[in-house]
C-alpha cells in the first residue's frame, strides 16, 4: 500500500512539473518577443520579461521539490 501510494504521489509531482517545464521552454520566448514587438523603443523589456517568468518559475519548482 505505501509503495502504490508513494508511486502515485511522485507521479502526479512530475505530471505537474513536465508542463510547466514545457510552458517555460515554448511560451515564454514567444511572450517575450511579443512585449518587444509592442513596445519596439524598448528593447530591454524582452530580457526583463524572461527574466521574470524564468524567476518565478524557480520557486514553483523548488514547492515542487519540497512536495
Amino acid at each position: 500500500m505505501k509503495l502504490g501510494t508513494t508511486l502515485f504521489l511522485k507521479m502526479a509531482v512530475i505530471l505537474i512539473g513536465i508542463p510547466v517545464l514545457a510552458l517555460c521552454i515554448f511560451l515564454v520566448p514567444g511572450i517575450a518577443n511579443f512585449a518587444t514587438e509592442l513596445y519596439p523603443d524598448m528593447a530591454y523589456l524582452k530580457y526583463l520579461v524572461l527574466i521574470d517568468l524564468y524567476a518565478s518559475a524557480i520557486p514553483f519548482y523548488f514547492a515542487l521539490y519540497q512536495a
